[in-house]
């Protein structure tokens, strides 16, 4: 009992206890939090739902509520072609290997002959045979004649002649085989599949493709692409026809990078054909495609706005002429009466000075083909 009268006797005389401390924000608001909710004997209480937490503005602060901005989209990169697709040197033999064996194939589909007897008696001539009647065309013989001639056909059907700058891309029932960038007299497995692909340093002048200056001002453009085949197997395998994928890459990369036109700032140029480079190149590296250059050539506007942009261009150019014969004009009638006066030769109030000025105006106007303002 004596507890409880202490207890009540600290809580209603303030005056013993420390003071409260003041409140650092006068319009400072407490929330008071019921005292059972505190004390709860709930086993399991049941889950609050939690509201996203919006930041308001402080009272008394002048603060204003920050608002997030949305995360821009990240770039999504080019996908990559299959990563199994890469290239590789194919297996090639010789071309001797190619010869020796088409001439064993000839020369046994000869001696079967002779062996069967039907030989003509002109070739037995020509190459100095013995004549031989032969027991006929059997079995044997039948079977002598396939393996010859199978062996000329497989010996003369794989020669091949490499040229540099040129490679063959190989394939056998719809897989790769390997890549062949060798020179020369080859033989190849004439079973497989031969694609030709240029692997030279290449350049491509465009048709005028649409495009944009900084403005929105509809242009047409001609490029300039220096570009090479890197991988054979991504280009011709990983994409379609490779020559179109890359007109296309061009195509997308003029709509996303400005162009200005000639005699615009300076460094324009430069810029929007690195940003040209920059992005062609990257589109195109997961084809086997290595772009080292794309240079604008020729920049016009468009057919549909020719015409006004070329009078609104004149227009400026006039008005620019007009400024600049004008600064001439009053800089030369300032320099005529400050020299008049200084010198002495005249003595002018403001009536005659203005009348002088605007005689002055006029001849010096005149003089250079513009009529006074």
């Amino acid at each position: 009992m004596s507890t409880t009268t202490s207890h009540t006797s600290e809580s209603d005389g303030p005056a013993d206890g420390p003071a409260r401390s003041a409140r650092l924000i006068q319009n400072e608001s407490t929330t008071e939090i019921p005292v059972h909710l505190l004390f709860r004997d709930d086993p399991d209480p049941a889950p609050v739902p939690v509201k996203p937490a919006v930041v308001g503005r402080r009272q008394g602060t002048g603060e204003q509520p920050r608002l997030r901005r949305p995360a821009a989209a990240p770039k999504r990169p080019v996908p990559e072609t299959d990563p199994g697709l890469v290239e590789r040197p194919a297996r090639v033999l010789p071309g001797a290997v190619g010869v020796l064996a088409g001439a064993c194939g000839g020369a046994g589909c000869v001696a079967t002959s002779w062996w069967a007897g039907v030989l003509p008696p002109l070739v037995l001539e020509a190459l100095r045979l013995p004549a031989y009647t032969g027991a006929g065309l059997g079995p044997a013989q039948w079977a002598a004649y396939a393996g010859a001639g199978a062996l000329g056909l497989f010996g003369f059907g794989g020669l091949a002649r490499g040229r540099t700058g040129r490679a063959w891309v190989l394939g056998l029932f719809g897989r790769y085989r390997g890549t062949v960038r060798r020179s020369g007299l080859l033989w190849v497995n004439p079973l497989l599949l031969r694609r030709r692909v240029d692997v030279r340093l290449r350049h491509w002048r465009s048709e005028p493709l649409p495009a944009a200056d900084g403005s929105g001002v509809a242009l047409r453009v001609v490029v300039l692409v220096v570009w090479r085949v890197r991988d054979t197997a991504r280009a011709v395998l990983g994409v379609e026809d490779h020559e179109t994928y890359l007109r296309e890459c061009v195509e997308a990369a003029l709509a996303r990078v400005p162009v200005e036109m000639p005699g615009g700032p300076r460094g324009a140029g430069d810029a929007a054909a690195e940003a040209l480079t920059g992005l062609v190149a990257a589109d195109a590296a997961p084809v086997g495609l290595e772009v080292f250059s794309v240079q604008p050539v020729r920049v016009e506007y468009a057919p549909e706005i020719a015409a006004a942009m070329h009078r609104r261009r004149i227009a400026q150019l006039d008005a620019r002429h007009r400024a600049s014969v004008l600064s001439s004009v009053v800089d030369s009638v300032e320099d005529t009466v400050t020299r008049l006066t200084t010198r002495g030769l005249v003595e002018l109030d403001d009536y005659e000075r203005k009348v002088l000025v605007k005689d002055l105006t006029v001849a010096f106007c005149a003089g250079r083909g513009e009529t006074a303002p």
